[in-house]
């Protein structure tokens, strides 16, 4: 079929590496980078809920009109795995990742963008995914 329609969404996964322990490893500081990573986006945020789990890792959830953010830390490797899914378009997942991984300090990211609920018009859905790596300056 030739009727290809929008995809439903965007799904980013990100390896953020090198983060700052301490930014990581506080769960106040990851809850604020994350809601103002939904808000850099332009997503309209609806719940947030986080939590420390002993001895230093936070995990949480900001919970958008658009679908979600999540993030899980491990500062005893300097590591946060982030996902970002938002469906429509009018929002910028991009723009709120390039705002986390600046605020966590990391010193590379590996980001996979998966195109999801591809349709061809048969109501059958599908993803397709594109994966690259990204080095950061430090300031």
């Amino acid at each position: 079929m030739s009727d290809v329609h929008n995809p439903v969404g965007h799904h980013y996964i990100v390896e953020a590496s090198g983060c700052d322990p301490e930014i990581i490893s506080n769960v106040a500081k990851v809850q604020q980078i994350l809601v103002k990573a939904a808000e850099v986006a332009g997503a309209t945020v609806w719940a947030v809920s986080f939590h420390k789990f002993p001895p230093d890792g936070v995990s949480g959830v900001v919970v958008i009109s658009e679908s979600h953010l999540s993030i899980h830390t491990w500062p005893e490797y300097g590591y946060a795995a982030i996902d970002i899914y938002t469906c429509g378009n009018h929002v910028e997942p991009e723009r709120g990742i390039e705002y986390a991984v600046e605020a966590f300090k990391a010193s590379s990211s590996h980001i996979t963008e998966m195109t999801r609920g591809i349709d061809e018009g048969d109501n059958i859905f599908f993803h397709s995914f594109v994966t690259w790596e990204e080095d950061h300056e430090s300031d």
